[in-house]
């Protein structure tokens, strides 16, 4: 629009690209585990509150890229016409800048009548590489986006389309709040039945050794609790039995 108030979309920069080590690291634990040890940290918000997976058993791990939704102001934007002016908002763009491996997060205020993805953006997201999309908001044409088998958490669906109530695809690659946590491009988004946690990427290294060895240990006292063990002496592990586990890592570690 020449008289336009505000040049959409907005966007930010691309985050640089993470360590694929540090990315297959997160893979493998879970997000219940990357939530505590970030909250040892004293980093407490990490937890996306709200969406849920649309399928069980699904579990991802990849750079954070960002869209943002804002209200409908009219004399700005609106939802009128559909797809032919949501195909030039933030929402065709960041599809159309997906990399292998990223994960898509969604600020869209929990809204119920916003349908953020349908079946041809996600199965456009899947084409690109895209590892899943975490979306604070919800999701159409769900029996065709649940075959595609892309990982999505979400707070439901409907059958609107992005722009058809009261918000609209503002920005993209800009910092944006989903469930009450602040997620940065560039930052880390493990997710897995549990829900979706965003991981700092400057926290990421001490989440994965600290992670290391909660995880072994766990699977420790698991073993001990499921031969008759009492709870309280196992988990957490007492200084005695924490040297029990030291000595059976050991042994694991040296087979």
């Amino acid at each position: 629009m020449d008289d336009a108030i505000w040049d959409l979309p907005v966007r930010g920069e691309l985050p640089a690209e993470p360590d694929p080590a540090l990315v297959e690291g997160l893979s493998r634990i879970s997000s219940a585990t990357a939530c505590a040890k970030l909250h040892a940290q004293g980093i407490r918000r990490t937890f996306i509150e709200g969406p849920r997976p649309i399928a069980q058993g699904q579990k991802i791990a990849g750079r954070v890229r960002t869209l943002q939704f804002m209200p409908q102001r009219e004399d700005i934007a609106s939802g009128l016409g559909q797809e032919y002016v949501e195909r030039h908002t933030a929402l065709w763009h960041v599809l159309e800048d997906i990399q292998p491996g990223d994960v898509l997060v969604v600020q869209a205020y929990g809204s119920a009548y916003t349908g953020c993805f349908g079946d041809m953006l996600v199965r456009y997201f899947k084409r690109r590489g895209g590892a899943g999309i975490v979306v604070d908001g919800r999701i159409r044409d769900s029996p065709r986006v649940s075959e595609l088998g892309v990982p999505i958490w979400s707070t439901g669906s409907t059958p609107h389309y992005a722009s058809q109530a009261e918000l609209f695809p503002w920005a993209y690659d800009v910092p944006v709040a989903v469930g009450g946590a602040l997620a940065l491009p560039g930052d880390l988004c493990v997710a897995d039945d549990d829900g979706a946690v965003v991981v700092p990427l400057r926290r990421a290294d001490a989440v994965l050794e600290a992670a290391a060895d909660h995880e072994q240990w766990e699977r420790f006292s698991r073993a001990r609790i499921e031969e008759g063990a009492t709870l309280s002496d196992y988990y957490p592990l007492t200084p005695d039995t924490r040297a029990e586990y030291e000595r059976w890592r050991d042994i694991k570690e040296s087979q």
